[in-house]
């Protein structure tokens, strides 16, 4: 007869929980510090100096001193914030077009793709061989066509408009880009709500937009925050249109911090200090709709 030693089998069976733990948890920290390194790397670099940027030096107060040289060429020091400075006006009105255009492109995205969305989930649509799902995946497959494709249309549309350097053309522009996500996220977040509230609410009286105002929005909200902020995020970042189709009124954050290189190279403290004035306002959106956010991209994964 077999005698199993069951100490010997609990402690072998601790020891392989541990070493999974160890291992998984090593990899996220890994994973993480690579995540996180850019982002770190981004915000020392904008208190060095020229010197400290050449030899590659990185922690702070133990490679090299904090300097406010970046900041400084900016306007934004505290020994400049307080003096007229042409370039901290300029940055302002950077700033204040990205907010414009990619605000405004974003909340018109979600309210766009959710109700298209909205029709995708609920509704049966034919458009010869194509179904609900083919049109699904049409709106996502225009992610993959190259931006530079468009490049020539675009360009030649808009100055046919009179769109060129224009809020109204960079809106649309970033209005299309941005709207594919939008339609394939809320159309999961759709999903996960069942018919039957809708049907009782078209019993108790309400329209289809009634049902879809006062019952659908409120519960699918999470999952609309979230990916307005999806798209807040790829229509701040973007470069290629911005530098494209504008010139002088509308040029956003992206295209002043690719305009620190010159004939002298690349004023790395400069474009690293721009870069972190550009972050922040979209790391004060995450973290006050930081909850919002959780919920909309959880929302859709327990069916």
């Amino acid at each position: 007869m077999v005698r199993i030693d069951f100490e010997k089998y609990g402690r072998g069976q601790r020891i392989r929980w541990w070493a999974m733990r160890f291992a998984v948890y090593g990899l996220l920290v890994v994973w993480a510090c690579v995540c996180i390194f850019p982002l770190f790397w981004t915000v020392s670099t904008s208190f060095k100096t020229a010197a400290d940027v050449m030899r590659g030096n990185l922690i702070p107060w133990f490679n090299f001193t904090p300097s406010w040289l970046g900041w400084r060429s900016l306007g934004l020091s505290p020994d400049t914030i307080s003096q007229v400075s042409t370039v901290r006006d300029e940055f302002m009105r950077r700033l204040w077009n990205s907010v414009i255009i990619s605000v405004t492109a974003s909340a018109l995205a979600v309210v766009l793709g959710s109700l298209a969305a909205y029709g995708l989930s609920r509704f049966s649509y034919k458009f010869g061989h194509m179904r609900n799902s083919d049109i699904s995946f049409f709106f996502l497959s225009q992610l993959i066509m190259p931006p530079v494709v468009l490049a020539l249309p675009f360009l030649v549309l808009y100055k046919e408009l009179a769109l060129l350097d224009t809020y109204a053309g960079m809106i649309a522009v970033y209005t299309l880009m941005v709207l594919p996500i939008v339609v394939w996220i809320m159309r999961d977040q759709f999903a996960t709500i069942p018919v039957e509230l809708e049907e009782a609410a078209l019993v108790d009286g309400l329209s289809v937009w009634g049902a879809f105002a006062r019952i659908i929005v409120p519960l699918v909200l999470p999952g609309m925050v979230a990916a307005f902020l999806l798209a807040l995020i790829l229509c701040w970042n973007e470069y290629f249109f911005a530098a494209l189709l504008t010139s002088t009124n509308t040029n956003t954050l992206p295209v002043m911090i690719a305009s620190q290189t010159g004939s002298q190279g690349i004023n790395w403290w400069s474009m690293a200090a721009l870069s972190t004035a550009g972050i922040l306002p979209l790391v004060v959106v995450g973290v006050v709709l930081e909850k919002h956010i959780i919920a909309g991209m959880t929302a859709g994964a327990v069916k």
